[in-house]
């Protein structure tokens, strides 16, 4: 049962990340680092639900939904900001609002 849901989970985390290379191509880094990042995710969130649930659980569905979860947060965080979107700040980031 464990191998099936490494198994399903790195494929589900491989086709996720094979979707979002597909629409988000110029928004995100290389086609490897993403695919790697995809699976890496989705078999973390699986191990993390199983050790969640516990050894004894039966249910392949919220093992997949966990590892489809973090790989969809991995994910978002290599996303870049779109070209041109938003108002250009006039201060830079974490910087403290000056007493003028």
């Amino acid at each position: 049962m464990l191998l099936m849901e490494a198994i399903g989970s790195g494929l589900l985390g491989l086709a996720l990340a094979g979707a979002a290379v597909r629409v988000l191509a110029k928004r995100l880094p290389s086609t490897r680092t993403v695919l790697v990042s995809g699976v890496a995710g989705a078999l973390f969130g699986a191990y993390l639900t199983h050790t969640a649930l516990g050894p004894w659980h039966n249910t392949l569905l919220a093992t997949f939904l966990g590892g489809l979860g973090v790989s969809a947060v991995v994910l978002s965080l290599l996303l870049r900001p779109a070209a041109g979107s938003g108002r250009r700040s006039r201060r830079p980031p974490f910087s403290l609002p000056s007493r003028g």
